[in-house]
C-alpha cells in the first residue's frame, strides 16, 4: 500500500519525503495549506491532534512528528534503499545522538532566524530584528560545533550519510539559499563541504524541484 503524506511543502515534511525517496517507498502526497490554516481543520485534528504537518498513514498506521516518522522508514525499510541508520549500534547511537542534536541545537535558532527573517507574514508573525540577530548568533555556535566534528568525519554521525543528515536539510536550504546567508557555511570549510554534498544529493533535489514550498 502507498504510504500517504500529509503537508508535502513544509519543511518538516521534507525530511520524510527525502527518507522515503532514499529508501526507494512509493509514496503519495495529501496537500495542507498550513498558511490558511487547514492543518486546524476538524478533520486533520483527527489525525495529528496537535495541528501540525506531517503526518503519514501507512495502511492502517498513522503516526506524526517527522523525526519520529524518519526514523520508523529507515528502520521499516532498512533492507532497501540507502543505509540510513548506521551497521553497528554504535553508529545507530551517533545517529540518535546527532538527530536530538538537531532537535534541540540546531532547529530552535535555525527557526527562529526563518520565522522572523523570511516567512513570518505568512503566519502573521512581526519580524524581530533583535530576535534575527540573537538567532543567527546562536546558530554560529552550533555550527562551530559541527565544523569541528565535521574536520573529523564526512557526515555528523561518521562516514555515511544518514537521517541524522536528512533532517537538517529543509531549514538550512532556507538559510543558505532563500535567507542567502551561505556564508554562514562557507566561513566555516568542512560545514561547507557537507552542505555541497547532502544538498546535491538526488533525493534533495527531486523534493525540492516537486515540492518547493511558495516564498
Amino acid at each position: 500500500m502507498v504510504v500517504k503524506v500529509y503537508g508535502p511543502h513544509c519543511a518538516s515534511t521534507k525530511r520524510v519525503l527525502v527518507c522515503l525517496v532514499e529508501k526507494e517507498v512509493e509514496f503519495d502526497v495529501v496537500p495542507v495549506d498550513v498558511t490558511k490554516g487547514e492543518q486546524k481543520d476538524p478533520e486533520y485534528l483527527k489525525l495529528q491532534p496537535f495541528g501540525v504537518v506531517p503526518v503519514i498513514k501507512d495502511g492502517d498506521y498513522t503516526l506524526y512528528e517527522s523525526r519520529a516518522i524518519i526514523r520508523y522508514y529507515a528502520e521499516k525499510y532498512r533492507s532497501q534503499g540507502a543505509e540510513l541508520l548506521g551497521k553497528t549500534i554504535e553508529e545507530r547511537g551517533l545517529v540518535e545522538q546527532w538527530l536530538e542534536v538537531e532537535a534541540h541545537n540546531f532547529h530552535p535558532p535555525a527557526y527562529n532566524l526563518c520565522l522572523h527573517g523570511l516567512f513570518g507574514s505568512l503566519f502573521g508573525v512581526t519580524p524581530d530584528p533583535k530576535v534575527i540577530e540573537e538567532s543567527e548568533a546562536k546558530l554560529v555556535q552550533v555550527l562551530n560545533i559541527y565544523e569541528e566534528r565535521l574536520s573529523k568525519t564526512k557526515y555528523l554521525a561518521g562516514d555515511f550519510f544518514s537521517i541524522a543528515d536528512i533532517s537538517h536539510l529543509p531549514f538550512l536550504d532556507y538559510v543558505v539559499n532563500n535567507m542567502e546567508k551561505k556564508y554562514l557555511l562557507k566561513e566555516r570549510k568542512h560545514v561547507g563541504a557537507w552542505w555541497d554534498d547532502i544538498s546535491s544529493r538526488p533525493s534533495w533535489n527531486k523534493v525540492l524541484q516537486l515540492y518547493r514550498a511558495p516564498i
